[in-house]
């Protein structure tokens, strides 16, 4: 075999090996399946911080931080005012957002759907979000974990 001939095949197989493993890795998981539970951000310390006379003012309005997401629930400067929970999906780790019109927790991968309190309320997620710590001191709200 020819030196020329030989480099064509190995790269041709060598990008076949790699293609394959492309499609393998980007494939559909199966939602049914439940996925590796993501545990949730390190606990300690000021995740997020808020100055309420300039951020997070309206209702649905969310902040990320840290591995935190922080969402204003209702109007008024209280602790019951807001949640925080962790940004990372139980399931597979994808960050999931908040959808103010149905006033819950969607993740984007495979749809799980969890309560303002972490909870899940649709799998393929089995476990709840973590739920961090709010204070407020003034205009300034503090995400502890």
């Amino acid at each position: 075999m020819e030196r020329d001939e030989f480099l064509s095949k190995f790269g041709l197989g060598i990008a076949a090996v790699c293609v394959g493993g492309c499609f393998a890795a980007c494939g559909k998981s199966d939602p049914a399946t439940p996925g590796p539970v993501v545990p949730p951000p390190a606990t300690g310390g000021a995740k997020v911080t808020a100055n309420l006379a300039t951020e997070i003012k309206t209702i649905g309005e969310s902040k990320f931080a840290n591995g935190v997401i922080l969402v204003r629930l209702a109007a008024g400067n209280e602790v019951t005012s807001f949640t925080a929970v962790q940004r990372a999906c139980t399931h597979q780790g994808t960050n999931i957002n908040y959808d103010a019109a149905q006033g819950k927790f969607i993740c984007p991968n495979h749809l799980s759907e969890f309560s303002n309190a972490g909870v899940v309320l649709k799998s393929p997620a089995t476990t709840n979000l973590k739920v961090y710590t709010i204070a407020i001191e003034g205009t300034t709200l503090t995400v502890t974990g």
